[in-house]
């Protein structure tokens, strides 16, 4: 979901009436970031308050490449991560995932491994259908076994978007709630829908509803659980208790627009890239009795906050063996105090990027390569910015291209390397850069081996339903990540 998707963010045709309540009712950031301009390395950075570097969750097979966790990938979230839930639960806390998981989907990755107490949802994307010989359709799952599979158990209708997964996690998390309230019970709840990633869909009532077409639809449904979660809050009496936060993952994938494409309003570019579309979110927070209704927010703010931040809140410290990325938020939030940080932008094993303040330095540009555009997959449709949107990795390590993003929040104009600001600020940003380099200790690359014996042949609980599938011979290859 792209920053330019809410009403709250500007989006003219205001579509997302319970989202824009929600930033009504609460606080809004404006400069708010992913970890990663793709799905799965921003979900295990906000999970374990970590850079993707740090986490494992990057790849070396090629400079710069984005990667996630396909069928067939063998590396998923290191045991050597501690992981929110898992500091959760030492507080009392029961945790529950709903919806994509992403972060591996051999047995030692499950997320019941990790420190969650449930699940209800996938270990992948809806990605498929598949023909089960070849390639084995996504499986669904309950816990600790599968309960069907994508596209055989759980449809979803390609030719007209139309899938009920949505109402389900939906539902999932409105029994997960009133179970918690009724036993006094404290809890996590990870609500990781996936209904804006193509293949868009949405559920028959909010099919053709939108002026935005079919990803119009899917916003619309995930606006309307939204505020079914937050009233559900707030009739079983727990809101002022509650601690709700809205963002996503990656900025929108603008190679599948107009008709399964977000907006990433006025920014450049989209998901797979470290320009500001690729990685700028969405954001609100939402703790009635607690947050000033209508406040914004202009504080750097990452996902990975989200770690550290609701540690705060459970009265636990994060773990001090190791570097964490992610600031306790509650000062900004509670009290409206700006804390002074940096915005890393990754993309793979390369630093691309950083913002302080309002000025971003760009140390490597590169949108996608020549080859792959030529093939028609643009991550910048209409947005070429000749020395920026690069289709050859261009690097920039010794003369940063410099932009003032609040004079140019499109990146267009990189300021002048004569001028006397572009001197300070790239002065001051080299000696964050420097200090960041000097604590960095990569994780080992958890994304960098596939092998379609590992794929979801047989998941547990296959055998219950008669849904096992015959593995191939392991076959271990370099994953090949071409962005």
């Amino acid at each position: 979901m792209g920053w330019g998707d809410l009403g709250a963010f500007g989006e003219p045709s205001k579509e997302t009436p319970n989202l824009d309540q929600m930033a009504a009712e609460g606080m809004l950031f404006l400069d708010f970031y992913t970890a990663s301009p793709l799905c799965s390395p921003s979900r295990a950075a906000l999970l374990t308050g970590r850079l993707p570097v740090r986490n494992g969750f990057y790849t070396t097979n090629g400079h710069a490449r984005n990667a996630y966790t396909p069928q067939d990938i063998v590396g998923g979230i290191p045991d050597s991560e501690l992981l929110l839930p898992e500091l959760l639960k030492k507080a009392g806390y029961t945790n529950k995932i709903i919806g994509k998981w992403h972060l591996g989907h051999r047995p030692q990755f499950h997320p019941l491994q990790h420190g969650f107490h449930e699940w209800f949802g996938s270990p992948n994307c809806h990605f498929g259908p598949y023909d089960n010989r070849e390639r084995p359709n996504i499986p669904l799952y309950r816990d600790w076994e599968m309960v069907g599979r994508y596209y055989e158990d759980f449809k979803i209708d390609l030719k007209t978007g139309e899938a009920n997964l949505t109402q389900l996690y939906l539902q999932e998390a409105l029994d997960f709630i009133s179970k918690q309230q009724s036993s006094q019970q404290p809890f996590f709840l990870y609500w990781a829908i996936d209904a804006t990633h193509a293949p868009v869909y949405a559920s028959k009532q909010f099919l053709g509803t939108s002026q935005r077409g079919l990803y119009g639809d899917a916003v619309r449904e995930i606006d309307d659980s939204v505020g079914k979660i937050l009233k559900h809050l707030q009739q079983l009496g727990i809101s002022e208790n509650t601690f709700v936060f809205f963002t996503s993952d990656n900025g929108a994938a603008l190679i599948s627009a107009p008709t399964q494409g977000g907006s990433n309003g006025p920014f450049l570019c989209g998901k797979q890239t470290t320009f500001e579309g690729g990685m700028r979110e969405p954001a609100i927070a939402w703790w009635p009795g607690h947050i000033p209704a209508g406040a914004v927010s202009h504080q750097l703010g990452s996902v990975m906050d989200l770690f550290s931040t609701s540690l705060s809140l459970a009265g636990l410290q994060p773990p001090s063996d190791r570097q964490i990325d992610g600031i306790d938020l509650l000062p900004v939030i509670l009290q409206g105090k700006l804390i002074d940080r940096p915005i890393f932008y990754y993309r793979g094993n390369e630093l691309m990027a950083v913002r302080a303040g309002l000025y971003k330095a760009h140390y490597w540009t590169w949108s996608n390569s020549w080859e792959e555009h030529s093939k028609g997959i643009d991550f910048c449709p209409g947005q070429s910015v000749a020395g920026v949107t690069t289709h050859t990795q261009e690097e920039h390590t010794h003369l940063p291209l410099l932009f003032h993003l609040g004079r140019d929040p499109g990146e267009k104009y990189p300021l002048s390397f004569a001028s006397e600001e572009y001197q300070r600020a790239v002065e001051h940003i080299s000696g964050l850069v420097q200090q960041h380099k000097a604590t960095l200790v990569p994780g080992q690359p958890q994304l960098n081996v596939c092998d379609q014996a590992v794929m979801n042949w047989s998941p547990p609980g296959c055998e219950k339903l008669g849904k096992c599938l015959k593995a191939p011979e392991s076959d271990p290859k370099k994953c090949s990540w071409p962005h």
